[in-house]
């Protein structure tokens, strides 16, 4: 990776706004500038996706380049810019997979059509994998781990971080007309299948429990999984299961009780686990 190109991918990663870019710089250089090349790509088919006032054939088409980008640089190395080039030095460092940048670019699509409302569970799985598992599993060969079991983590703790995700948002999401909720659980509990009647509905924080219990279950496996991993590599994963953890916990606790505000972590939580990202092993 050329330095313009990782100062590109840095750059864009910060003017993100996101904690990612300060929870990554401590990686060593080519692994931090891995991962900003992987957010940066996120970043963009994200916000092609989220895009205000563009319909979906344009934002169909748009994704269609990435994915013929991405394809390009597999078959031939072929580059178009600094996030191709920068992620050409990833696939060539690291042994990134295609499929998982592809399926990342699918999950895009899916939230960049019609309003997600109430999937069928297989649906609402399949979304987890493309917008969070498929992240995982570009991102643990970056972090020092490509083994089969560093895999299983990113399959599990996706799912387990995504899911919390959505039950943390379903407020948010009601506003804008989605519900990303299975609608199997939905019915069992019979709670509506319509976004805001879904949120009003006395039932919805038994279904958002049971919904609940399938995360604690990820959770679960995703920690038993990197027992078996290299362990200094698995230290970003780590680290993000116990940021999002106690998310879940604190709606579990709250019984789901919306009104009562978004909930987030801490300062003092979110400055405990930068420290000790950010010290040496």
């Amino acid at each position: 990776m050329t330095p313009a190109d990782a100062a590109f991918v840095t750059a864009l990663t910060k003017a993100s706004g996101s904690s990612f870019y300060l929870g990554m710089k401590s990686l060593p250089p080519a692994r931090r500038h891995g991962m900003y090349a992987i957010y940066a790509f996120c970043r963009v088919v994200d916000d092609i996706a989220d895009e205000e006032g563009r319909d979906f054939a344009t934002k169909q088409t748009a994704l269609e380049a990435w994915r013929r980008r991405i394809r390009r640089l597999y078959a031939a190395g072929e580059t178009d810019g600094p996030i191709t080039r920068a992620l050409a030095s990833v696939v060539h460092v690291f042994g990134v997979h295609e499929e998982d940048f592809i399926a990342v670019i699918d999950g895009m699509e899916m939230d960049a059509g019609a309003p997600i409302i109430a999937p069928s569970l297989a649906e609402f799985d399949l979304y987890c994998d493309r917008v969070a598992s498929a992240v995982g599993r570009l991102s643990v060969p970056v972090f020092g781990d490509a083994s089969a079991k560093a895999r299983e983590v990113a399959y599990f703790l996706g799912r387990a971080l995504q899911i919390t995700n959505i039950l943390r948002d379903v407020p948010e999401d009601a506003a804008r007309g989605r519900l990303y909720l299975p609608r199997e659980i939905l019915a069992r509990h019979h709670v509506p299948l319509q976004p805001q009647a879904a949120l009003d509905s006395p039932a919805l924080p038994k279904a958002c429990s049971e919904i609940a219990m399938i995360a604690e279950g990820y959770f679960t496996r995703a920690l038993s999984a990197m027992q078996d991993c290299n362990q200094p590599a698995m230290r970003p994963a780590r680290l993000m299961a116990e940021s999002y953890h106690p998310l879940l916990k604190t709606l579990q606790h709250r019984n789901f009780a919306y009104a009562k505000g978004r909930i987030r972590l801490p300062r003092w939580r979110k400055f405990v686990l930068l420290l000790r990202f950010l010290l040496p092993l």
